[in-house]
């Protein structure tokens, strides 16, 4: 599933080719691809119609589109699921075996018409929600300065790429929790825009084991693991995201390379990179948990004695 990274370069592109263009046309090959659009395609279809997108803005793993020439203020969102592609063509390119939603956008130099939404798996989908202000009231997140937020993101908290991320009110709060440190960074709660790739290389980075109880990290334990986070997102943005198929790509089709430079996701058995680079042998384990996979070493991330599984 895409996280932070991999939804951060989506927005980039469409900052670049599609921000400030009128929708003037919408067409819907799928509605289930709108299921989260309480009024139907039907409502979908006239609320957008005449609409301009102002900007692209993105908290974690949500993106959204603020919207001009609709009432009340609004903005179209876009969630990715697992298989999400938003993707910016020429209107006469051939349609994609999963294509769901098409908006034709008003004519501009050099860019191209279109924007798709392709979804293979169908979890991902697009909605348009009421922009409601931030609790904090600072902006909304990258790409904006207002202080709005679409109603349906209004729960997912700021993500450590934000520059209003609050370090000691995530401290606090995940020592309130009292469950393992990776079940409480992988809630959109506390910490948005990171799943189980990011989790395992973040926890890898800070030299923590999974399981470790979130009340008993000090201060400069939580400092390192939002140091090992923004690290590791900034890396994977750098590299334009972790693609392990074609069903991450950028809006121009293209995938990202992260995945070559992996510590920990998906490398049970082989050598720790740490270890090895330290004169050590280490092998990488893969541990259920959660029902997924965790991956870490067991020389440079110890299992605590009092381990939350």
């Amino acid at each position: 599933m895409p996280e932070l990274p991999e939804v951060e370069v989506v927005r980039r592109g469409l900052e670049s080719w599609v921000a400030g263009r009128r929708i003037d046309e919408v067409g819907v090959y799928d509605p289930r691809s709108l299921r989260r659009h309480q009024d139907g395609p039907a409502d979908f279809i006239a609320t957008l119609h005449g609409a301009t997108i102002t900007d692209i803005v993105r908290r974690g793993k949500f993106l959204w589109m603020p919207l001009d020439g609709v009432p009340r203020g609004a903005a179209l969102v876009a969630h990715l699921g697992m298989s999400g592609q938003l993707l910016v063509e020429d209107s006469t390119a051939p349609d994609e075996k999963h294509l769901k939603i098409t908006f034709d956008l008003s004519a501009s130099a050099a860019k191209p018409g279109q924007l798709r939404f392709v979804d293979q798996r169908i979890f991902g989908g697009m909605f348009v929600s009421p922009l409601v202000p931030t609790i904090d009231g600072a902006p909304g997140g990258q790409g904006s300065q207002a202080a709005t937020i679409p109603q349906a993101a209004s729960h997912i908290a700021r993500d450590v790429l934000d520059l209003n991320f609050d370090i000691e009110s995530f401290h606090r709060r995940l020592r309130a929790r009292r469950t393992s440190i990776k079940r409480a960074i992988l809630d959109q709660g506390l910490v948005s825009g990171v799943g189980n790739i990011y989790a395992d290389e973040a926890l890898w980075e800070a030299q923590m084991h999974y399981a470790r109880p979130t009340d008993t990290l000090r201060r400069p334990d939580t400092f390192r693991l939002f140091v090992a986070l923004s690290t590791i997102m900034d890396r994977a943005l750098a590299a334009g995201g972790t693609s392990f198929d074609q069903l991450y790509v950028n809006v121009n089709g293209a995938s990202g390379y992260f995945s070559r430079s992996l510590n920990a996701y998906g490398r049970g058995g082989q050598p720790c990179h740490r270890c090895a680079a330290g004169g050590r042998t280490s092998l990488v384990r893969r541990d259920a948990f959660m029902g997924r996979s965790s991956y870490w070493c067991p020389v440079c991330q110890r299992v605590p004695g009092n381990a939350r599984f």
